[in-house]
């Protein structure tokens, strides 16, 4: 949360509605830890990773229609044989993401 705050503190000041997910649980290995956030701004403003990259994106779309929606979400990413081509980890492993909006 440290490297987040700060950024956060600022988009707050400026008004921005903000979504935060946060890692609440792994599986196998993952690119990062249970804890680790990202937050989004309604306005497309990125900071912090939950995934080291890898599924940035989607978490990010996910924000968005939390924002819109002002519903939590619980989402999860991970690799399978049904899904290798579609958005995952490719380290294997998997990882859980809460998605709130920022009150």
């Amino acid at each position: 949360m440290q490297e987040v705050l700060p950024t956060i503190e600022e988009w707050r000041a400026e008004g921005e509605d903000i979504a935060l997910a946060t890692v609440v649980k792994t599986t196998g290995p993952a690119p990062r830890f249970e804890g680790a956030k990202m937050a989004v701004t309604r306005s497309g403003k990125l900071v912090g990773s939950v995934s080291g990259g890898c599924v940035e994106g989607a978490v990010f779309e996910e924000a968005q229609r939390v924002l819109r929606s002002r519903k939590p979400k619980l989402v999860k990413y991970g690799i399978s044989k049904e899904s290798a081509w579609d958005i995952g980890l490719s380290c294997g492993g998997g990882i859980e993401v809460y998605i709130s909006p920022l009150e």
